[in-house]
């Protein structure tokens, strides 16, 4: 978290807090990268246990390591990561480009995260998502309060206090993630409670109430230090100092009991599934057992929780609902159906990459199917009326200090010339016709399907894809882009064309799609009448969204005249018909001049 930037005028060879903040950040990389390196040089010792020695053999050995074995390649692409972004942090100062920085120095703490569980056993991709978000929002609640703490000296005054409410609200965020994401993965490694008990079992309710402790300490931050220092203008004393403190003391226990963690056997044993003694083609391909048979129920009473878009959800619901409630007290209004029409559209996000058809996702196509449909045109249906946008720049506070908070970032997001681009009639639909096909019948298909990146990649295209085309036909977000109403019904139903032939293909084609995948599961259902239900689908479900769609542009458009119709008649009664009357005018001198 980089503080922003002091509007004072610059001493010579200035060090303002902003760029300080970098170089703290670049020399923890720089430390990290080298931790890395050491780190992967000893696990090389302990898992070959080969000496130490300078000897040719050493090197062959250390290479082979370090660039076949999964293990050493983790801890190679973080040190090389971890190099990058030292590099990074010195030579860019550019806010905007800072965020790609972040986003890279976050990335290099993911290969950590494959190696907390054994590759092809069962939950295994829930296990690698949750150590990921533990790992990536630990770090950055730990790293921003070293920040603060090494900035403390430089933030005096009035520059003390913002700085401290934004760590704070950064601070419950990962809080809440780490939680979420901890309780996830002690639930896969515990499986039951009276392995609690168990050595591991110990560790974790250490670690648990290590995080009660800094959670108890958030809410003090929050309640008592903030307002005692809004009370003193600005100052912190002693106040600050202990609290940070024992912030720091707790962190270390958990960081502390994170590593033993790390280093302790699971009660429950990780085996994959090429290991087990009669394993099924679907334990084989997916590394889990199939579910029971599809039926209604099922689909309603499965669940497969996917982390990343559960906390995305419910963190969308919350923050959505945190600036209405902020426009409320200020005295604006929101309309009350875009708050529901939000909430309906994230809780079906939540169902659709958490509930039953995520169950199933992995072993049917029309399954697969189904999920696009809605995460393309059912989802944005619901979120794009509620114009998050035009919330975000209502409600959140906008900065005046040079930095930039969620309004800023947004702003500058949906405005920038890459939004601007994409965001163009022709283009949307292209993005969203094109992603048919240029998904289906490529390696993305595959990569999608067989591994979990890919997955999480799928969704997020889908969405945006289906947001910015309904976007263009019902947005009521600002957009430099608006194109009449009736070219909006033409690219409707331009892009509905393609999309019925593209589920008439599937329906009469007879080759089948990711036949050693699909047609190995060994699922009681005929994978190719499966991958025909599916273009059923695609060809069916897609023009209920479509008609809804239809009916809301027409109806847009029909308002629109009703407005315009308003709007001349007050400007007649204004001017006295004075329009019509200059119009009549020049007829009746046209006339005379025949």
């Amino acid at each position: 978290m980089a503080p922003a930037r002091t509007s004072a005028a610059p001493a010579p060879e200035p060090r303002t807090e902003y760029s300080i903040a970098l170089d703290v950040a670049a020399a923890s990389a720089a430390f990290f990268a080298a931790a890395s390196a050491v780190t992967g040089f000893f696990t090389f010792l302990n898992v070959t246990q080969t000496p130490l020695s300078l000897d040719r053999d050493f090197g062959t050995k250390l290479s082979y390591f370090i660039g076949s074995i999964p293990v050493g390649q983790s801890w190679l692409i973080t040190t090389l990561l971890a190099a990058v972004v030292t590099v990074l942090c010195f030579a860019v100062r550019n806010q905007t480009a800072l965020v790609f920085v972040t986003v890279l120095a976050l990335l290099t703490l993911l290969p950590m995260a494959q190696q907390g569980h054994a590759a092809g056993a069962s939950g295994h991709d829930a296990a690698v998502t949750a150590l990921g978000l533990h790992l990536v929002f630990a770090a950055v609640w730990l790293g921003g309060l070293l920040t603060v703490v090494a900035l403390r000296p430089m933030l005096e005054g009035s520059r003390l206090l913002p700085v401290i409410e934004r760590y704070s609200s950064l601070a419950l965020v990962s809080f809440v993630v780490v939680a979420a994401s901890g309780y996830i993965s002690a639930e896969l490694r515990l499986a039951t409670l009276d392995n609690l008990l168990t050595g591991y079992g110990i560790l974790v309710l250490v670690k648990v109430a290590a995080l009660v402790a800094l959670g108890l300490f958030g809410v003090v931050q929050r309640r008592f230090l903030l307002e005692r220092m809004r009370s003193a203008g600005g100052a912190g004393g002693r106040s600050f100092w202990w609290l940070v403190g024992a912030e720091i003391a707790f962190m270390g226990i958990a960081s502390g009991v994170a590593a033993a963690l790390a280093r302790t056997a699971t009660p429950v044993d990780q085996i994959a599934a090429s290991q087990l003694t009669d394993p099924t083609p679907a334990q084989l391909l997916t590394g889990e057992p199939l579910p029971p048979p599809p039926s209604a129920l099922h689909f309603v009473t499965l669940w497969n929780v996917d982390l990343v878009w559960l906390l995305v959800c419910s963190f969308g619901i919350a923050f959505y609902v945190a600036g209405v409630v902020r426009l409320h007290r200020r005295g604006d209004r929101w309309p009350l159906h875009r708050t529901i029409l939000w909430i309906a559209g994230m809780l079906l996000l939540a169902y659709i990459t958490n509930g039953g058809v995520n169950a199933y996702e992995k072993y049917l196509f029309s399954a697969h199917m189904l999920a696009h449909m809605v995460l393309t045109m059912a989802v944005p249906v619901l979120l794009v009326p509620a114009a998050p946008v035009t919330l975000i720049a209502r409600a959140a506070i906008r900065r005046t200090d040079g930095s930039r908070g969620p309004r800023e970032w947004v702003l500058l997001a949906v405005h920038s010339r890459f939004a601007t681009a994409i965001s163009h009639p022709i283009v949307a639909a292209l993005l969203f016709v094109g992603s048919l096909w240029g998904f289906y019948y490529s390696p993305l298909f595959r990569w999608a399907t067989t591994d979990h990146i890919g997955h999480e990649w799928m969704i997020v295209h889908f969405l945006i894809t289906g947001y910015l085309f309904v976007s263009v036909l019902i947005g009521v977000d600002p957009s430099v882009h608006r194109v009449p109403y009736a070219m909006r019904l033409l690219l409707l139903l331009g892009t509905m064309a393609f999309h019925a032939f593209f589920g008439l293909a599937l329906m009469t084609g007879e080759g089948l799609l990711l036949a050693d995948w699909y047609g190995a599961m060994g699922w009681g259902t005929s994978a190719l009448a499966d991958q025909q239900a599916a273009g059923g689908i695609a060809w069916s479900i897609g023009e209920i969204p479509t008609l809804a769609l239809a009916i809301i542009v027409a109806m847009m458009w029909s308002r629109s005249d009703a407005r315009e119709t308003k709007r001349r008649d007050r400007q007649a009664d204004r001017t006295g018909e004075a329009e019509l009357t200059a119009y009549n005018d020049r007829l009746a001198a046209l006339e005379k001049r025949r």
